[in-house]
């Protein structure tokens, strides 16, 4: 259903220090900047871009959104959420861990990223 997602920061150095380590901790590779200073993470299902607000305003976070990227095992959320916290993300809700809902198993981690956008690594047990 989705293309692409952007998320906005101030400082985009700041933001692709910490998306290159937890996406890189799911086996993402590392983002790449284009000529207008945005840095994108490419994959086979979809891409994430970071870039400062096209209107000059200050980058905010989307108050009910959620991220969510998709983990093939336990311990690539675990290892996700671990460097988060490690480059300036925050905990945030339950620690990581399974989750019973409905039919649904999950194994789930969320963070604010240092923007306060909120990211969530799942795998579906």
């Amino acid at each position: 259903m989705f293309s692409h997602i952007f998320v906005g920061a101030d400082d985009v150095a700041v933001s692709k220090k910490f998306y290159d380590a937890v996406l890189g901790a799911i086996g993402v590779p590392e983002g790449k900047a284009d000529p207008k200073g945005r840095v994108f993470y490419r994959t086979p299902t979809g891409i994430l871009g970071i870039s400062k607000p096209i209107d000059g305003n200050a980058a905010t976070h989307a108050n009910g959104g959620t991220i969510g990227f998709a983990c093939d095992s336990p311990e690539k959320v675990k290892a996700f959420h671990d460097a988060g916290v490690a480059n300036g993300g925050k905990t945030i809700e339950d620690p990581p861990g399974w989750r019973e809902g409905g039919a649904a198993r999950l194994y789930l981690s969320y963070l604010r990223d240092p923007y306060g956008n909120k990211i969530c690594a799942l795998h579906r047990g």
